[in-house]
């Protein structure tokens, strides 16, 4: 059995600078950062203690890979900031523990459900949670905007897709043949016209219990991830958020779009990760990652929920990275 240290490995690390920073700071000297990319230019790479650079994830080799540097570098914990990968960490949990790392990603059916974002939709107006109006057939779409129950605009997306890649804003039936001819596995959802909303939370992983929620407006977006936006909070949400993340059986850190539309709340769509804008959440306190330490030495967290200030803003500025070829 290998040493209780407090090593944590960081996969697809990216651009994510700050998460590997944050990482580093919460640790202060218990423990290594090692980051993986399939890219030397992923910057977040140069923030590590130490870091690798390993094939794609689609790669044959890839997990055979991944577990060799959880073996040499004593990994305690390992995490992914993309989406595809947590599905590849919650399949292989057993190959992982009998390392004795940590795959800090839920179960398998929870990853698989909200990266299908139809499957998700399914889930939330099973369990009565409100939620935007999906279709992944489109006559059932024109049925409904015949009867009126549902109009134009609406935005048109992958199921399973992340960082608002081939989304569509759509006004007419000839864009949505226009894009049902030419992409695959596409659905329709209803346009809410009223602020988004970002919520960073924790659901601790020895209670299953949610003991941290950060919210926040979102100003602008680049990218697919949280450029501008300014905290809040609203006790109505937070007990919405907490009834839901029970109902799933999410667990560890997860991030959730929700719309506000004349008041009420609509959850959109699902992270179990680490979101785009989690440093706003640190920056103010809510910090998921000493939680998520705790969980690793055998701790439960308490439940804190909502202990942040409103109106503190986030802005998102570049930096570089500059190293030799």
């Amino acid at each position: 059995m290998k040493s209780l240290g407090l090593n944590f490995l960081i996969l697809s690390c990216g651009t994510r600078n700050k998460i590997v920073q944050y990482f580093k700071q919460e640790l202060r000297g218990r423990g290594s950062v090692v980051a993986t990319d399939c890219s030397r230019l992923a910057p977040a790479l140069y923030e590590a203690d130490r870091h690798y650079i390993v094939p794609r994830i689609d790669s044959t080799d890839y997990l055979d890979v991944v577990l060799d540097i959880c073996d040499r570098e004593q990994i305690r914990a390992v995490i992914s900031l993309i989406d595809p990968e947590l599905s590849l960490l919650a399949k292989n949990r057993k190959a992982f523990e009998e390392l004795g790392v940590t795959p800090v990603v839920c179960d398998q059916e929870v990853v698989e459900t909200c990266f299908d974002k139809y499957q998700m939709y399914r889930f939330l107006t099973r369990n009565g949670f409100p939620t935007p109006r999906s279709y992944i057939d489109k006559e059932a779409f024109y049925e409904d905007l015949e009867a009126g129950r549902i109009e134009f605009p609406v935005f048109v997306k992958p199921i399973k897709g992340s960082a608002s890649i081939n989304i569509n804003k759509v006004t007419s039936k000839s864009e949505i043949e226009f894009l049902f001819e030419r992409h695959d596995d596409l659905m329709i959802q209803e346009f809410m016209n009223g602020t988004e909303i970002g919520a960073d939370m924790y659901i601790d992983m020895i209670s299953g219990e949610p003991v941290a929620i950060f919210a926040k407006e979102k100003l602008k977006m680049r990218a697919g991830e949280t450029d501008k936006a300014v905290s809040m909070k609203d006790k109505r949400l937070f007990d919405l958020l907490s009834l839901f993340v029970r109902t799933l059986g999410l667990q560890g850190i997860t991030d959730i779009d929700i719309f506000r539309v004349n008041g009420d709340y609509y959850i959109s769509e699902v992270n179990p990760r680490f979101g785009g804008g989690y440093p706003h959440a640190h920056e103010c306190r809510v910090n998921a990652i000493s939680l998520l330490i705790n969980n690793l030495n055998g701790y439960a967290n308490i439940p804190n929920i909502g202990d942040y200030d409103s109106d503190v803003y986030m802005m998102k500025f570049s930096e570089v990275v500059v190293f030799p070829k």
